[in-house]
């Protein structure tokens, strides 16, 4: 995080920070108690556990788990198709991890790629997803529409001989913006979506409408403008031969006219920037 914001700024990015890492660390935890013949229920509702003994009690959305194929979206046609099966995990079979939890009106929303022991091809499209972090943020400070940034993930996904699989969600989205969300007692979902979260992104398509944005970052005309002020959740996914793999992560977006400052990533402590560090 930058250290040139202003102290409520600052007070204000640490407690989204700490969602995210909260998030992570479920991610890893859950990761780690991963079995062969675990499902992707199961690993869902393990994830639900995890974070609600720690005090989650609402959510962008619930949490997802993908095994196999079904980490590069093979054959997706429908949103259902999103929410975890009986799937089984098995032996050297990638998985992916995706929660959005809310804690003390607070939201994060992330993706975490690995397998059940190694999986050469999944371990290659991680290695390559760092060269979309740092095109991501480079097009960002420079102002470039967002529609074009995602034109040119998309080429660098070409060059790279992988497939775009951030396509096959609604919208074709590679972001979407996050931001507080009320505390309540009680916070239904539907559709696996908190209902306060929604509320939230629909109030900021509202206003982006009559601003000239969206908060919604996709290949369409809607999104042919340069990025808005805010937080945004990104998400690139890269898919090759029945393997899957992305990240997803808070962007910071500023009006500063300092390139520095104009964007950032909230955090680079996060597991695939080590593990990048690490290789490198």
């Amino acid at each position: 995080m930058t250290s040139a914001v202003r102290p409520e700024v600052a007070a204000e990015l640490r407690g989204f920070r700490d969602v995210q890492r909260l998030a992570y660390a479920c991610a890893e935890a859950v990761a780690a108690r991963l079995r062969p013949g675990v499902t992707e229920r199961g690993a869902a509702r393990m994830q639900r556990e995890w974070l609600r003994a720690r005090g989650v009690r609402d959510w962008f959305h619930l949490p997802f788990a993908w095994f196999g194929d079904r980490t590069a979206f093979a054959g997706f046609r429908i949103p259902t198709q999103f929410f975890p099966t009986g799937r089984r995990l098995e032996e050297g079979m990638p998985f992916i991890l995706d929660l959005a939890p809310v804690h003390r009106g607070f939201t994060a929303d992330v993706g975490y790629s690995g397998s059940l022991g190694p999986h050469p091809v999944q371990n290659r499209l991680i290695a390559d997803l760092e060269a979309h972090r740092e095109l991501i943020l480079r097009e960002v400070r420079e102002r470039r529409p967002l529609r074009e940034i995602y034109e040119d993930v998309d080429r660098l996904m070409a060059v790279q001989g992988y497939a775009n699989r951030h396509r096959a969600y609604p919208f074709g989205l590679v972001a979407h913006t996050i931001d507080r969300v009320k505390e309540r007692r009680w916070s239904p979902h539907v559709l696996g979506f908190g209902t306060q979260a929604l509320k939230g992104l629909a109030s900021d398509a509202l206003r982006g409408h009559r601003e000239g944005w969206s908060p919604l970052w996709s290949p369409y005309s809607f999104s042919d403008h340069p990025p808005a002020p805010g937080l945004w959740a990104v998400e690139p996914h890269l898919g090759f031969r029945g393997a899957g793999a992305k990240f997803e992560e808070i962007l910071v977006v500023t009006d500063s006219r300092d390139p520095e400052q104009s964007a950032y990533w909230l955090d680079d402590d996060l597991p695939h920037v080590r593990r990048w560090k690490e290789a490198a």
